[in-house]
């Protein structure tokens, strides 16, 4: 259960002069995305196709042919109608098979993913050119989105309703997902549903509070809280999201997309508006060597000897489950657990 204590509460010259402070701080972000745009090389331009009304995508990837089929099933079933991707320097035929879809426009780049924000400001320039007007669905190769409802009604029921709501975003807790076992044991084919391989989660283990400056709801716990940042839980990923957003040019993702601005963009966790899931099946098999490649790279995490430590473990093939885990099920069971809210919407 998501159970946040009061909100930070600031006097009136204290609140204009956050404000004043964040102001600025978009419009650094946006002028980033602007100038990063020359570090993206265009391979396969389809945005012709996209439709005053069509709901978009936008993906960061490297190497990830792995997961992509599921992924495009996953959302083209769900109802995205075009999918915007920028591939950081693939080796193992991404770039290849992305520009065969036909419902994909493709960016490449070489450059710093660590230096770029961790992409977004290179899927900061893509949103603030197509982006605009559309609602846009950003996340990771690894993560799928579920609400209530979702195997019933997709993303243009859902953003119909938020638009008659009047809502222009909705947030996501990221849940961890994991095998039974060491994960390495379980082998997984591209195309194939990774639940059918990631079973289990974390159920109980969260904690959330509201962030100091950006006030948002700040979600941390799960499986990577528990087995990798048991001795400085403070330092644990961060699991609040805001993955769906009516674009407008002048938004921008602050710290991926667990905060944006303006604010009041990312204020629905925790206020009881509907929120979601994002399934996140970061544990695949393939686990290990990815880590053993960011520790070379060191692109994916600041220089931190934790963070260091987090990677090197998930090379030893470790064991995620424990006697607390729970099997996945429906969003109806995280719904229960107090892990996702539901309004009556339909």
């Amino acid at each position: 259960m998501l159970t946040p204590g009061p909100r930070l509460s600031r006097g009136l010259f204290a609140t204009s002069k956050l404000a004043y402070r964040l102001r600025w701080k978009r419009r650094r972000l946006l002028f980033r995305c602007l100038r990063k745009r020359h570090q993206l090389a265009l391979r396969q331009d389809r945005t012709t196709l996209i439709k005053p009304d069509s709901i978009l995508a936008f993906c960061c990837v490297r190497n990830e042919a792995l997961r992509l089929p599921y992924f495009l099933q996953y959302y083209r079933a769900l109802g995205v109608d075009h999918f915007l991707f920028v591939d950081n320097g693939s080796d193992e035929g991404t770039g290849t098979y992305l520009a065969a879809q036909d419902d994909v426009s493709l960016w490449e780049t070489s450059e710093s993913y660590k230096l770029s924000r961790f992409g977004m400001d290179w899927l900061g320039w893509l949103q603030m050119r197509f982006g605009h007007g559309h609602w846009c669905l950003t996340v990771d190769a690894d993560e799928l989105l579920a609400y209530p409802h979702h195997a019933t009604h997709g993303l243009r029921a859902l953003t119909g309703w938020l638009d008659q709501q009047g809502r222009p975003s909705f947030g996501a807790l990221m849940l961890d997902l994991y095998p039974k076992g060491p994960v390495e044991d379980h082998k997984y084919h591209a195309g194939d549903d990774p639940l059918s391989v990631l079973t289990h989660f974390d159920p109980g283990n969260y904690r959330a509070q509201w962030h100091p400056i950006y006030d948002n709801l700040w979600v941390q716990g799960g499986v990577r809280a528990r087995r990798f940042f048991a001795s400085e839980s403070a330092r644990a990923p961060t699991l609040n999201k805001v993955p769906l957003v009516k674009w407008h040019r002048r938004y921008a993702y602050v710290t991926s997309t667990h905060q944006m601005l303006p604010r009041h963009l990312h204020d629905v966790l925790g206020t009881g508006a509907m929120s979601g899931i994002l399934l996140h099946t970061k544990f695949l098999y393939t686990i290990g060597a990815k880590s053993r490649e960011e520790l070379e790279r060191k692109q994916h995490f600041e220089n931190s000897a934790l963070y260091g430590t987090y990677h090197d473990d998930l090379t030893q093939n470790p064991d995620l489950w424990y006697a607390g885990s729970m099997r996945y099920e429906s969003w109806q069971q995280l719904m229960e657990l107090g892990l996702i809210a539901k309004e009556d919407w339909i």
